[in-house]
């Protein structure tokens, strides 16, 4: 039923939720971070779309069922409609009754000579239920088809049939189609029967059962043989009435022109005559007779055989003047039962190029005509003269005797291929037609549920969709603001460390300048030792420039070649001057693994301790202790002056508590019984947390 998003994240969805918690925690904080963002609604669609467990259509796109509702739409209103015929008429052969349906029935149909055939139509008997309508009646939950040549024994399985097998309840006809097979005879024998809607016992029953070879049917008006018959009703329900072309529908096309069928009378001492010009030679050998106003009104007003003659006669004739005229077939309405919304008969196939339709007048007949009317009726929505299944008469010259009934009735109806519901179908057609609509109805609820539950699919996606968005436009909000944030401890760290880096750095040399300056003034009468002083002085200056380029440019590069040791040296011989030291280095290989502004930043520290040393303590002596290993650094500075004040005696200064802070590492300030003031720094190399 759901599209994935063609991004290349069609992946299951627990992978997807893998993905997903992969982009969080695992990519670089460089890389872009609305990259993740953008990522995330993709993931989870995608985890939304593939559920584990699924319906029949979980893998048809909504777009696809759509398409397919509106075919099949589009198709039903193409097909013909179940229009069931009203009045009296052949119902159709019913076997003796049963009490158990587990008892074998069948139907068989002499076909009189070895015919192709391609395909079997079986039309149910109706029954119209108070509660659903017109239903099935009788029809067979399993049966089979079996077709063979002479020995009626032997035979060849067409089709199978089991109610189960194909879309039930139905009123169309049941069709089946196979390769094409020669054969004789044709057998329906059914093994396990369906009850009837009257009674609730089993049989057999069939309203109609068509064999084509090609659009031919071979089975009308041909002999049967069955295996039981019921013992009431023989003119409705007898074995021939399967083969005798009445069958419960009407014939109505679901879209094009109607027509008024023709309708004329005619006195008792005249004859009528249709003649019909087909043009050239034809083989012909079928008629088929569309009855007028079929369904004009309800209740009808004729029980069914409106306009039709008692006894009609097809003659054939090659030459217009009908003298070398044959007799094609010869039909006699005697009963209702005779009659019918198409009147299909056969005869031996003949040559000829006119055909002519005679009816000769009956006399009176309360249920067809009024009590004072003398006249015969005859009227015909179509006549149609077959070839094969082909009808040859239509849109051919037509002429008659009679005039007809009404302006609006004229004998042009008689062959322009429609009837009163619209254009004629050719009967194999139509059959498949009303089977394809059965078809396409019992489907549609099945697709309009998919579609339904599809779209409840959805519904519910786009509202986890909205739910989505929100979170994530708060997470974006939220990321702006904690990334503005950041920026801004950004900013204030750099601050700091520009402050910091400018107060140890340049501070420890201005300290240096004003203790040789002193030195200077004390050796002005040493001119040697002056210019000594000076130089240094000089040096110091150039140093403090260069200090102040340094700071700034350790803001923007990662880059350093600082070495500790070798700053340990020249801060304590810059810083201290002519004071006693002691320097203790361990783990100096360590020290050269540490982080270039890790190494810069811990030689600030060392120099800010020097400058205080050499301010507030009077010392006359240090010791420094550097000690490095694969875990952590330790910075010890003491010296033998004065110490701390008393209220200063557990505190840090300020300017030693920034740069441990920047370093990230811990400081500390003690005074050794010995006297003197020790500084203590500890920075641990392997730090599992974040740190800026």
């Amino acid at each position: 039923m759901l599209r994935t998003l063609d991004m290349g994240y069609n992946l299951p969805a627990k992978k997807c939720l893998l993905c997903l918690v992969s982009h969080i925690f695992f990519i670089p904080l460089e890389m872009n971070r609305f990259r993740i963002i953008l990522s995330i609604p993709l993931l989870a669609a995608n985890a939304l779309a593939s559920p584990e467990n699924g319906t029949p259509f979980e893998n048809t796109p909504l777009p696809v069922l759509e398409k397919r509702l509106v075919d099949l739409d589009k198709e039903l209103e193409q097909l013909p409609t179940y229009s069931l015929r009203g009045g009296l008429g052949s119902i159709g052969h019913r076997s003796k009754e049963h009490e158990d349906p587990n008892n074998t029935e069948w139907v068989q149909i002499e076909l009189g000579e070895t015919t192709s055939i391609d395909q079997v139509v079986l039309a149910p008997n109706l029954w119209r239920d108070s509660n659903r309508g017109f239903v099935v009646d009788g029809f067979p939950s399993e049966f089979q088809i079996i077709a063979g040549l002479g020995d009626h024994e032997n035979g060849t399985v067409l089709a199978s049939y089991r109610k189960d097998d194909r879309p039930w309840p139905r009123i169309a006809p049941v069709v089946f189609s196979f390769p094409p097979i020669a054969a004789d005879w044709v057998r329906i024998e059914a093994t396990k029967l369906s009850d009837v809607g009257f009674d609730g016992r089993y049989v057999l029953q069939l309203a109609e059962a068509f064999i084509f070879s090609g659009e031919e049917n071979v089975a009308l008006q041909k002999k049967v043989s069955v295996s039981s018959e019921s013992g009431f009703d023989r003119l409705s329900r007898g074995k021939h009435t399967i083969v005798d072309g009445f069958i419960p529908y009407l014939m109505d096309a679901a879209e094009g022109d109607a027509s008024v069928a023709f309708f004329s009378r005619f006195e008792e001492e005249h004859t009528a005559v249709i003649t019909i010009d087909l043009g050239s030679i034809e083989p012909l050998n079928g008629l088929h007779l569309h009855s007028a106003d079929q369904n004009d009104s309800v209740p009808l007003n004729y029980p069914g055989d409106f306009g039709i003659p008692e006894h009609l006669i097809l003659e054939g004739s090659n030459e217009a003047d009908f003298s070398d005229r044959v007799r094609l077939l010869e039909y006699r309405h005697e009963t209702i039962y005779d009659a019918g919304p198409i009147i299909m008969l056969a005869f031996p196939e003949k040559r000829c190029r006119y055909v002519r339709l005679v009816a000769e007048a009956s006399g009176t007949d309360p249920l067809r005509i009024d009590l004072d009317d003398q006249t015969t009726q005859i009227g015909f929505a179509e006549i149609e003269i077959l070839s094969k299944g082909r009808n040859l008469a239509l849109g051919k010259p037509i002429q008659t005797n009679l005039r007809p009934d009404a302006p609006h009735r004229e004998i042009e109806a008689l062959t322009d291929g429609r009837n009163f519901y619209g254009p004629i179908i050719p009967l194999r057609e139509w059959l498949n037609k009303l089977a394809r609509r059965h078809d396409l109805e019992t489907d549609r609820p099945l697709l309009v549920a998919a579609l339904n539950e599809g779209y409840a699919r959805q519904k519910a996606n786009l509202n986890r969709t909205y739910w989505l968005v929100a979170l994530l436009g708060g997470v974006i909000v939220a990321i702006i603001l904690i990334d503005r944030i950041f920026r801004l401890r950004q900013v204030a760290s750099i601050k700091e460390r520009l402050a910091a880096d400018l107060h140890d750095e340049l501070g420890a040399d201005l300290h240096s300048i004003g203790l040789l300056s002193d030195l200077a003034e004390e050796s002005k009468h040493s001119p040697a030792e002056l210019a000594m002083l000076h130089k240094r002085i000089r040096n110091l200056t150039m140093q403090s420039g260069d200090a102040v380029r340094h700071c700034t440019d350790m803001l923007e590069t990662t880059e350093s070649n600082v070495s500790i040791k070798d700053s340990i040296y020249q801060a304590s011989r810059r810083i201290m001057a002519k004071l006693e030291n002691r320097i203790l280095i361990e783990g100096e290989e360590y020290l050269d693994k540490l982080k270039p502004k890790t190494r810069f930043d811990l030689c600030l520290f060392y120099n800010e301790c020097l400058v205080n040393i050499s301010k507030h303590s009077g010392a006359s002596k240090f010791i420094t202790q550097l000690i490095a290993d694969k875990n952590c650094v330790i910075l010890a500075v003491s010296d033998n002056g004065r110490g701390l004040s008393d209220s200063h005696a557990n505190g840090v200064p300020k300017s030693l508590k920034r740069r441990a802070r920047l370093l990230g590492a811990k400081v500390s300030v003690e005074q050794p019984d010995s006297g003197g003031t020790r500084i203590n720094l500890k920075l641990r190399t392997r730090n599992w947390g974040f740190r800026k």
